[in-house]
């Protein structure tokens, strides 16, 4: 099934400029294909987790675990925060955010760190609510504000395969 109730929005963005370095919130940023954002330390390092997301809806869940107020997505050291299209339901899809084509590859498991950003518990109260990995195959610019949407593509006959390495990125189609 590749339909969603409506498209998501992107609500914040995010660039780790080094390791363990705080965030940096910016209000736009430049998706390289195959790599990541600029100005991310993990950009090149592993297309298939170039860029990180995570589901604004989760923030209060993750909050009401670790019994505090309120969590800033910065805590949790993802570059996208989205709401309102379910990031599990993209894990092996294409979607688009504003000019940039992703596809997601693997959950977004949380790591160690949030022990201590989080207070003891952290990791548990992470674990399901980590988000997605996802590599870059249209670089562009995001925005916040940008819609979140799944797109399918549409290949000619004698196109090459969208995943092949010499592929030419056919038509997308978004569908809601």
């Amino acid at each position: 099934m590749q339909t969603f109730p409506r498209p998501g929005r992107l609500h914040w963005i995010g660039l780790r400029p080094a390791k363990r370095a705080a965030l940096i919130q910016v209000e736009a940023a430049q998706a390289i294909t195959g790599a990541g954002l600029e100005g991310d330390h993990y950009s090149g390092r592993s297309g298939s987790r170039g860029i990180t997301l995570l589901q604004a809806e989760h923030l209060p869940v993750i909050a009401a675990l670790t019994d505090v107020e309120e969590i800033a997505p910065a805590t949790l050291r993802r570059n996208l925060l989205v709401s309102g299209i379910n990031l599990v339901a993209l894990k092996g899809q294409r979607f688009q955010i504003g000019e940039v084509v992703l596809e997601g590859t693997s959950f977004a498991h949380p790591c160690s760190r949030m022990e201590e950003v989080l207070g003891p518990g952290g990791y548990n109260a992470l674990r399901g609510h980590g988000g997605l990995c996802a590599r870059v195959i249209q670089g562009g610019q995001l925005r916040v504000g940008d819609a979140v949407v799944a797109v399918v593509a549409v290949v000619a006959e004698g196109a090459d395969v969208i995943g092949s390495p010499d592929a030419q990125l056919p038509g997308l189609e978004q569908i809601a």
